[in-house]
């Protein structure tokens, strides 16, 4: 199915979780590089370019000589983008306008949990090692104004052939190449595609975000996220879990604790809220697990961890010390570890004598362990993966 699209001013904002901006926002704004078709003989071409808040993606898909067939041109991002695992089930939202609206060729992909996506992003799944590049079709309205234009999940698929980049295998036909919740909490490179099509290709994208379907959609996921939550006479957090925690955490469906817990539980909510399973911790080392590589999601510079419930500032880190020095530290422990200039204090409730650690809010976060260093707070990053309130 091609997406559909509405108008920009009906589009419900708070539904939607940001991928890619171009305003600057720091955790949505990635650098886009321009790909032309590399088949010897190949006769496509394209430029990537910035607007005012937009991006450009401009050029003529033509045929490649030697095989008769029309070429590709393409603009493609790499970094670590917004946990949307919240979004599953729900639409990729592309806010776009174009010159060349009869354009018969766009198409949109993402790719998560593979080691290399350009790689995967050229297969297709159609050579050993290239699964995981989900991609699909979206055509653009005519006009001047800007549309949102919503292709939904279940319209991606990792299996198309790099010849044409139609869909070999379908989402409808086989749930294995359909995209999951986990992929979309880890997502590493998106790209913009003209191909399968020749002719001339003008787009403007002014913003990639997630979305769910509709508003009885959005009411059907809350209502089922609260139920996530511990039976009250269990649960010891202020309310249930943000939706979209960082570095993949959401991925984390299963409470994988070692007391029994209720089924529909996440990992979040087990350690987190549930008062049975308080003097147990996530897995060891969980912040080196493929899906959530911590280290490879954390903000340039100095990252604040947020709490998982709430959204209020707990740790700031690398401070007063090097980010080598602050991984060697988690490394060693097998938890994410922060000693004392890191702790944001109001915030932060560190009972000595339990060594249990608790957020203003009520979020159990971890345990306190000095060692021969000093005081050592170290956490369960499924409890320090929020975003910050508003």
């Amino acid at each position: 199915m091609l997406a559909a699209f509405i108008s920009a001013s009906s589009f419900v904002a708070p539904t939607a979780l940001d991928l890619i901006t171009f305003d600057g926002a720091p955790r949505s704004t990635f650098k886009f590089v321009e790909l032309n078709d590399p088949v010897m003989g190949g006769q496509s071409h394209g430029t990537w370019s910035l607007g005012s808040a937009y991006g450009v993606m401009d050029g003529e898909v033509k045929d490649v000589p030697s095989l008769q067939a029309p070429g590709f041109i393409k603009a493609a991002a790499d970094g670590s983008f917004a946990d949307i695992s919240a979004a599953f089930g729900g639409d990729l939202v592309i806010e776009a306008r174009s010159t060349t609206p009869n354009y018969k060729g766009f198409r949109v992909t993402f790719a998560a949990g593979t080691l290399s996506p350009a790689y995967s992003c050229a297969g297709g799944g159609s050579i050993p090692f290239s699964r995981g590049c989900f991609k699909a079709k979206f055509s653009v309205p005519a006009g001047d104004a800007w549309s949102m234009i919503r292709i939904p999940f279940n319209d991606f698929s990792d299996k198309w052939s790099p010849a044409t980049g139609e869909q070999t295998v379908t989402c409808a036909a086989s749930e294995d190449v359909c995209p999951t919740a986990k992929v979309l909490s880890s997502i590493i490179r998106i790209e913009l595609w003209a191909e399968g099509a020749d002719g001339k290709v003008h787009l403007e994208v002014k913003s990639i975000r997630a979305a769910l379907k509709s508003a009885d959609a959005l009411l059907l996921h809350s209502v089922a996220r609260f139920n996530t939550s511990p039976p009250k006479r269990f649960m010891s957090c202020s309310g249930p879990l943000q939706h979209g925690l960082r570095f993949g955490i959401s991925g984390r469906t299963e409470p994988t604790v070692p007391v029994p817990v209720e089924a529909n539980e996440t990992l979040a909510d087990a350690v987190c809220c549930d008062t049975r399973a308080k003097p147990f911790a996530e897995p060891q080392f969980l912040f080196a697990a493929p899906d959530i590589a911590l280290f490879s999601k954390l903000d340039t510079g100095m990252t604040t961890f947020y709490d998982s419930v709430c959204g209020l500032p707990l740790f700031r880190a690398p401070l007063n010390r090097t980010l080598a020095d602050f991984k060697a530290d988690t490394e060693e422990h097998g938890w994410p570890s922060f000693r004392r200039a890191e702790v944001v204090t109001g915030n932060v409730v560190t009972d000595i004598k339990s060594g249990f650690v608790t957020s203003k809010c009520g979020t159990h976060l971890g345990s306190y362990l000095p060692d021969k260093q000093g005081p050592r707070w170290c956490m369960d990053l499924s409890c320090i993966s929020g975003v910050a309130a508003s």
